[in-house]
């Protein structure tokens, strides 16, 4: 186990999920600078603010949703915004902040074969959803 010997108490988790109205009220940025857990303190962030350059470039309707000024969305936003997030680590880390990164990828096979699992076991009905037949679709983008 990854966190094995590490107290709970010491840890921060924090989901990021669809952005809520008020997240869309702030940059992009804001609801992970929230979260961010004082010194001393383990946070574990469940997504991050990678997906605004990932998920947000394939569904751009949700890009729509963050209210930015026209001038600001351009074919270089995706750049500008990688750059925004290693200005924003860089600074953290200067100020302390250790910061590793973990990018959990999982096959279009794995991905197969956890859904099927999760129809197929009635204790894992739950985690299934219809949106995940349409996002599998998205697979290439």
């Amino acid at each position: 186990s990854v966190f094995e010997g590490v107290n709970p108490q010491g840890c921060e988790v924090s989901s990021f999920k669809q952005p809520s109205t008020r997240e869309l009220d702030h940059d992009y940025m804001w609801r992970a600078m929230i979260a961010l857990p004082e010194r001393g303190r383990i946070g574990i962030f469940n997504r991050s603010y990678y997906e605004e350059c990932l998920i947000v470039r394939v569904h751009p309707e949700v890009l729509a949703k963050q209210k930015l000024p026209k001038k600001l969305v351009t074919k270089n936003i995706w750049r500008e915004r990688f750059e925004d997030i290693a200005a924003i680590e860089r600074y953290l880390s200067r100020n302390g902040t250790v910061i590793l990164k973990f990018f959990l990828h999982v096959s279009k096979d794995e991905q197969r074969r956890r859904f099927l699992d999760r129809l197929e076991e009635p204790a894992k009905n739950w985690k299934f959803s219809m949106a995940d037949i349409s996002e599998r679709a998205l697979w290439a983008k």
